[in-house]
């Protein structure tokens, strides 16, 4: 089979979403017109609204669909996602009325669309006349029609047949006034990361040659010489199969960065479909920026949006969730480059994907949907509109639910958009933080390979865990990539990063130079982009920022745990350390290595830099927390009660100074520190904010 087909061009790996433009010149009177597309279009207030599928729905509840959106205060929808089918029944014969008439009651009724380009689940009849579009996995299964996303996003027959359909869209509603962004494709990547079908196999060879130019560049980059894998030409490379045993590690690391920019690729062909047609209209595609999302390097699908957009949805059983839901915020915050950006979809109530998917509690709706606007975002919007009534997601809440008009379920979705409304204010401001958390997909991928030391050892794991701790002293933490600008920041946490690059260690190391305390966990600085272990002793990147190496790791047995000698505990990782520069903090007290470094610190230059060789307890990690805290010189608020999160947003410039968000997770009413006006009530608060059980207020402070 042909090995040239069209595949993404070669990147530097992993960039981060390209810096905020700095501030321009005072406009003139009479801006010029705009040459290029800017968010928002016509929307000057929060965006409230979600998923609109009335495809699914007779005339008569499309009607009440409108009156219930001016009921709401609705004002933004994504249309259209999953109309394929609808709008193209059959090959070349469209039927435009139904969209025509939505998009025409969309836009008498003030309410803004993001029109989907309808590729997200290729029709019946597409993957019927070409099964060879459909994806594979490595076991060479093939994944059918019936579900979504049934499609090989390497495969040139589809991406013509989905280029069209972005086409037919963009030039029928082109000019039509409801048109404020477009939304490419739904998700990608979400259910298919990895295809492993026959053009995504010629793809990953036109990749790789792109990359390394000559097959001897490969083998040294893949150490093909071991297990006798060396390979005399590009045509013998295939994707990381199932095979007897373990996958080239190096391999199975190309393949997660090939995978990524295909579907960035694919991304990108339906936006330049678009774009022509509507210059000045943005695309954005919605991430699914989290801990569980791992195979899409959002960082680089950044630069390619003109507006970052996330989903996120919150997992019942887990009693901190809105901890985590506050970490993506965050996470997703970092990927825009610090900018305001878009939550595209979260759920009222339950969700249908879960083992047991459980409501939320009270005032938790409007408590997630601020907690994201707290953390940078500038629309609320919903996975869906309306409940459906049929079909896989029936049981998926919706600002509309199964029980209508008369049910705490839409009683809540007008008070959230009330709630909305009341803080056009805030739109556009930032957040700050003085904290950074480097976070990035390829060390993520590279950690989780086979054969390392523990299969324990996660990386999301201690991010969650530093990051937990931030979050109940109400320290606002920057996630960014390790090439972030790391001035400004007292605290740099660096957490399990297995793989790094000299440019980005160098930057650490720099970081604590001028005058921050940089944090450095287990399995850090271990091997370099190509997956190679950084040899001369662990950990690897970090021995000379950190005044400390160790020649050997002693990870725990499952369920064994060691004794640090202030009487915290710890489990998973230890390691035979031994220090140059550093100071010993925190030792063993048993286990494999009693009396040996657990914690260490080094001075360096104005700042210093923390080794944590071992996996802390809640109580190791919350005492070093405090610690480095009070080194840099970051304050908490000490006043607010265990659970109530206080996060701040800011103007860059302006008369209005900053918005205090202060959410309510606990059961009982709180007192917390505040001065100007609670925008809800509107009341002058004077030094104490009284915040309910389970409520909310936002503050424009003085």
């Amino acid at each position: 089979m042909a090995d040239d087909v069209t595949a993404p061009e070669t990147q530097p790996e992993s960039q981060p979403a390209a810096e905020p433009a700095a501030e321009s010149e005072p406009k003139p009177a009479t801006p010029p017109a705009p040459t290029t597309p800017d968010w928002p279009i016509g929307l000057r207030a929060l965006g409230f609204g979600g998923d609109y599928n009335p495809e699914q729905w007779p005339m008569e509840v499309r009607l009440e669909d409108i009156e219930l959106m001016r009921e709401a205060g609705v004002n933004f929808v994504s249309l259209a996602i999953f109309s394929w089918a609808t709008i193209e029944p059959r090959e070349g014969r469209y039927d435009w009325t139904w969209l025509d008439n939505i998009m025409d009651r969309l836009q008498a009724a003030g309410v803004k669309v993001a029109l989907a380009t309808a590729t997200a689940s290729p029709p019946p009849w597409l993957t019927a006349n070409h099964p060879e579009i459909l994806p594979r996995t490595a076991e060479g299964v093939v994944l059918h029609q019936g579900g979504r996303q049934s499609y090989a996003p390497s495969s040139p027959v589809y991406r013509d047949y989905a280029v069209k359909m972005a086409t037919a869209i963009a030039e029928r509603y082109a000019e039509h006034p409801a048109l404020a962004l477009w939304h490419i494709d739904n998700e990608i990547g979400c259910h298919v990361p990895h295809d492993f079908s026959e053009s995504a196999e010629r793809a990953f060879r036109t990749w790789l040659r792109r990359r390394y130019r000559t097959i001897d560049r490969l083998n040294e980059a893949w150490g093909t010489a071991f297990w006798s894998q060396r390979y005399s030409a590009f045509k013998d490379v295939l994707p990381p199969l199932a095979a007897p045993t373990y996958a080239n590690p190096t391999q199975q690391l190309d393949f997660a960065r090939f995978s990524s920019d295909t579907l960035l690729e694919y991304y990108k062909k339906l936006r330049d479909a678009v774009r022509p047609i509507t210059p000045l209209v943005p695309s954005t595609t919605n991430f699914m920026v989290n801990l569980s999302t791992k195979w899409m390097d959002y960082y680089r699908w950044a630069r390619e949006v003109d507006v970052v957009a996330t989903d996120h949805y919150t997992i019942a059983d887990d009693p901190e969730r809105e901890i985590d839901l506050a970490l993506a915020a965050d996470m997703t915050r970092g990927v825009a480059g610090g900018k305001p950006w878009i939550l595209m979809e979260h759920s009222t109530g339950a969700v249908n994907w879960q083992p047991r998917n459980r409501a939320k509690g009270p005032g938790e709706m409007v408590r997630n949907s601020l907690a994201h606007v707290a953390r940078g975002a500038d629309s609320v919007m919903f996975f869906q509109w309306r409940q459906s009534k049929a079909g896989a997601e029936k049981f998926h809440s919706a600002l509309v639910p199964h029980a209508g008009r008369e049910s705490t379920g839409w009683r809540e979705s007008v008070r959230l958009g009330e709630a909305l409304g009341t803080l056009s204010d805030v739109v556009g401001s930032r957040v700050q933080a003085r904290v950074a958390l480097l976070f990035d997909y390829h060390a993520w991928w590279a950690i989780e390979l086979d054969s390392h030391p523990s299969v324990d050892v996660t990386y999301g794991d201690r991010i969650r865990a530093l990051y937990r701790e931030f979050w109940y002293r109400n320290v606002t933490v920057d996630v960014v990539h390790p090439s972030a600008d790391l001035d400004g920041y007292d605290v740099v946490l660096v957490p399990s990063l297995y793989l790094v690059t000299d440019e980005h260690a160098a930057a650490i190391a720099a970081a604590a130079e001028r005058g921050a305390s940089v944090v450095i966990t287990y399995f850090s600085g271990i091997v370099d982009e190509r997956d190679h272990v950084r040899l001369g002793g662990y950990p690897g990147a970090f021995r000379e920022l950190l005044g400390a190496s160790s020649d050997e790791f002693f990870p725990l047995l499952e369920g064994e745990s060691v004794t640090l000698d202030d009487g915290t505990t710890a489990d998973v990782w230890t390691e035979r350390v031994e220090v140059t520069t550093a100071e010993v903090l925190r030792s063993f007290a048993d286990g494999p290595l009693p009396g040996g470094p657990a914690v260490t610190r080094n001075a360096v230059g104005e700042g210093a830099a923390w080794y944590v060789a071992t996996r802390q307890d809640e109580a190791g990690t919350a005492a070093l927390v405090e610690q480095v805290l009070a080194e840099a010189g970051v304050e908490h608020v000490a006043a607010v009660p265990r659970g109530v999160e206080v996060v701040r947003r800011a103007m860059e410039s302006g008369e209005r100074s900053s918005f205090l968000f202060v959410l309510n997770h606990t059961d009982s009413d709180v007192t917390v520190p505040a001065s100007g006006t609670e925008l809800f009530t509107s009341t002058e608060v004077a030094g104490e904010l009284h915040v309910p059980a389970h409520g909310s207020a936002v503050v424009a402070e003085r």
